[in-house]
């Protein structure tokens, strides 16, 4: 399953802040990581950060698109609708 994740890097914290909408109406999942944005360090940190929520390894989650961007695609093998809504709850839902 593919998700779009908006990333705030040197965010104080790892956390996972819920769904929001970007420009088109499209949910994206809002994360802040504590890693700055240098060599792959913040990437590294939403693949973990992802992977412990969950509770999947980290093999099974990869960025797609975005590496240098806020807004990043993210691939997460062997997770359906329902897991993700179960975790960060809907998507659209702040």
């Amino acid at each position: 399953m593919r998700l779009t994740v908006r990333v705030t890097p040197r965010g104080g914290r790892d956390a996972i802040e819920g769904w929001a909408s970007d420009a088109a109406g499209r949910p994206v999942l809002k994360l802040r990581v504590a890693a700055p944005p240098a060599d792959g360090a913040a990437n590294a940190a939403v693949v973990a950060l992802l992977a412990k929520a969950l509770k999947r390894p980290k093999s099974q989650i990869a960025i797609v698109s975005g590496e240098t961007a806020r807004l990043k695609g993210v691939e997460v093998g062997e997770v359906s609708e329902e897991d993700l809504a179960a975790t960060f709850g809907a998507p659209g839902t702040p």
